[in-house]
Parts: structure tokens; sequence; C-alpha cells
């Protein structure tokens, strides 16, 4: 059978990790495949780097339309990336017929909706293994391999930059801003890190994550977002001796009243797998009412462990290129026309467990004070750490640190309560407040 043939857009790090590993494991793609997959024709603005990487057999082009354009390919991988011209490619590849594979994390947590849309018209699939995780197989188990489970939630570290920087914070005891510059030099954080450590990153994967595990459209602008540049190390040494790591995790949940959607630092009990995650790697729980908790590790990012979920795409395509379009798995795992209209909660309304970190005088009464405001908001404690007194020079005055775990309670609650806290005099600095996830 003749080779299915491939275009595609981009040769950066991941570009070039897919035109390897495929070259490189042809024939074992092929036994899987039935048929081989062969990338034809190479469109990038660089077109010498471009056409050393693939050789001369391959057509490399400086217009991503001509690949679009060629009547012989029949699966468009798009590798750009951004929200800008990669929408304008992917619809235009939809519309020509072709299938889509994409690491586009961005491009469908914002417009998914449209795109999915456009391809269930047309007949085409567009796949995204890539665009979650990195090599980790999380799209495949959340819409094929879990398929019999009703999802309860899924909790993940899917930013590789914030979990190195956290590690190296906690290992080694550094500031979040020395933590970066480190992460920076070892090439795990761009030069403008804004997309990692502000958690926008994470949110639009855990967007994607949300719509396939629960039906619902993807609505990355209903996420909270939430980053780390907030964190400092005194918070994860105070954590550590508390049981608990901090993690930048996503988290999704269907609850009675709604779908929680949101991205923000965790403390994570020690004894689960995940706080145990290190470095740059990625994991993801997925809690299912058959399966229970299942658990997904690797890496990321990199070159070949994305490019591995590319191809994964390719084969998939590949496999069900002639079937009927009704009969292939949906994009979103539940067929169009039984989406949920189920509503995303506003963060307010989320219930979750907390960590308070306030400076406060050393005085006697200040620690009443707080747990009166506390137990006056119907917020139960679970525990409470204060540290010894240390000297400010500055001032002339003790202070300490007093460290509160809560059980579970409204997000709206502790908001009002923090805010009756941070006007009283004997708190003598902004209320470090980290939201707890057990996890069970």
């Amino acid at each position: 059978m003749k080779p299915i043939q491939v275009g595609l857009l981009g040769i950066g790090t991941v570009g070039s990790g897919t035109f390897n590993v495929l070259r490189r494991n042809q024939a074992e793609i092929m036994r899987r495949a039935g048929r081989g997959i062969e990338i034809t024709m190479v469109a990038d603005l660089d077109l010498a780097r471009a056409q050393s990487l693939v050789g001369p057999e391959v057509k490399v082009v400086n217009d991503a339309r001509l690949v679009i354009a060629n009547p012989d390919i029949d699966i468009v991988i798009e590798l750009i990336g951004g929200y800008g011209i990669a929408k304008s490619l992917v619809l235009e590849a939809i519309a020509a017929g072709k299938h889509v594979v994409t690491a586009n994390k961005a491009l469908l947590a914002v417009h998914g909706t449209e795109i999915f849309a456009a391809a269930q018209a047309k007949g085409v699939m567009v796949a995204f293994e890539a665009a979650v995780a990195g090599g980790i197989p999380i799209i495949k188990a959340l819409r094929e391999g879990l398929t019999a489970n009703s999802i309860q939630w899924v909790a993940g570290i899917i930013n590789g930059t914030t979990n190195f920087i956290l590690s190296e914070m906690r290992d080694k005891g550094l500031d979040f801003s020395v933590a970066l510059k480190e992460a920076q030099r070892l090439g795990y954080a761009e030069t403008d890190p804004t997309f990692d450590i502000e958690g926008v990153d994470a949110a639009h994967k855990v967007t994607l994550m949300s719509a396939i595990a629960f039906g619902i459209p993807v609505q990355f602008d209903k996420a909270y977002v939430e980053g780390i540049t907030q964190l400092g190390a005194v918070d994860i040494k105070y954590a550590e001796q508390l049981g608990y790591r901090i993690k930048l995790l996503g988290v999704t949940k269907r609850t009675g009243k709604g779908i929680e959607l949101r991205v923000h630092p965790s403390l994570v009990p020690t004894q689960r797998l995940i706080a145990n995650v290190e470095g740059a790697m990625n994991a993801v729980m997925v809690q299912g009412d058959a399966v229970g908790t299942t658990l997904y590790y690797g890496k990321g990012a990199g070159s070949e462990p994305t490019a591995s979920a590319v191809i994964a795409d390719l084969v998939d395509i590949t496999r069900l290129h002639t079937a009927d379009p009704l009969n292939r798995v949906p994009h979103l795992a539940f067929q169009p026309n039984s989406m949920s209209d189920l509503n995303v909660m506003p963060m307010s309304e989320i219930v979750t467990s907390y960590y308070l970190r306030l400076r406060v005088a050393d005085e006697a009464g200040v620690l009443a004070q707080l747990t009166g405001l506390l137990a006056g908001a119907g917020i139960s404690i679970d525990a409470v750490l204060q540290r010894e007194a240390d000297q400010v020079s500055q001032a002339g005055d003790n202070q300490t640190d007093v460290i509160i775990l809560t059980h579970d309670i409204r997000e709206g609650t502790m908001n009002e309560v923090l805010t009756q806290m941070q006007t009283l005099p004997t708190v003598l600095a902004p209320i470090t407040r980290i939201r707890k996830e057990e996890l069970n």
C-alpha cells in the first residue's frame, strides 16, 4: 500500500525530533500502522537549515500554504505554535480535507471549539496528544483507555519549567528569582518565561484535559490561573516540616455545582507519588469511579518525547484514514451531539483546604485573635505551627511566623476572613495563602 504522505509545518525542536524518530523507527511504525508514513514536504522560513535536517529527498518550502495545497499530502502536522497564523493554517488544512496533528495547546485551549466543529463538518481528524504533557499519552488514556469510567477529577504537574524551579527551591533553599535564572541557564525556561511561571501553559493543558474528562467545550477563559512567582523558599521549608511539598497543579474536578478548572500552587502530602515528581518531569493523576486512581508519569517536553506523541497521532490517523468518520473516536471523547453544558465554577465557589502563613507581632493573644476569626467564619483548623520570634533590627520589634492549616472551606469565605486578618495591626506583612490538595 502506498505510504501516507505528511506535510510538516515548522521544523524546530519538536519538528526535527518527529522527522528523526519517524525515519529511525520507520519499519516498526509501518508494522503497527499497516502502511508507511512519510514526511514528504516541509514548510519553514529557514530553508537552508530545514533542508539540511531532512535531506534532499524531502521538498522544503517557505510557504505553509503550499503544503496545504498539495493534493498528495494527507496529513498536516502544525508545529508553529501560537494563536495567530497557526489558527488560519489549521482551519485551511481542514477546509482542504487534510487531517491535522498539532502540539499547539494554546491554540486548542482558546479556539478548540471552532476547530473541532470545522473538522467534524469536514470529516477529518484533529489529533493533539503532544499538546498535553509531552510524551505522556494522557489524552489517549482519558479519551479511550478510561472510557468506561465516570471521571471524578484530574490533577497534574503539567509544566516542567515550574516543577524544575520548585524542585530547585526545595533542594537548595533558593529563592524563586535565583531558581528561575538557573532554569534559564540550563534551558528549562525561556528568556521570557511568563507563560510558564504564571501558570498559563498549565492552564491551556488542563483546559483540554477537562474537556475530554467531562465532555464539556474547551473554556480556557473560565479557568482560574495563578503562577509561582509569589512563592518564597520559606513556604517550601514550612510545607516540608508539615509533611507536604508545593507543586504547581492543574486541577479539574466534577462537583454537584459544576466543573472546577484551576491552576495554582498546591500543598500535596509527601506520601503521594505525584509529590515526589522532581525536576522537569510531568505527572498526571486521574480518578475514575471504576478504576480508582491512576498515575501517568514521564517527560513533558523535549524533542523526541514530544515527537513520540506526534507520531502516535500519525499512526492513529493512518489506521482510521479510510474509516467512516462517524466511527472514529470523537475529538473530545464524547459524541459532539452529547456534549455537556455543565458550568465551570468561579473560584470563589471552590471548596478546598488552605495553608496560611502570617507574619505577626510576637505578642500575647495574637494567635487567639487569628483562630477566633477563623472559628467565627466556620473554618476549622487542622494544624498550627508557630516559629520562634526573631529580632527585626529595623523595627526593633519581635516578630514571628504563624502557619495555619485549615480544613475544607469555600474560597469566597476564606477570602473574607483573610481580608479581616490583613487589617489587624498585629499582622505585619501580606498573608501568604496556598491551597492544599490531599488527592485522596
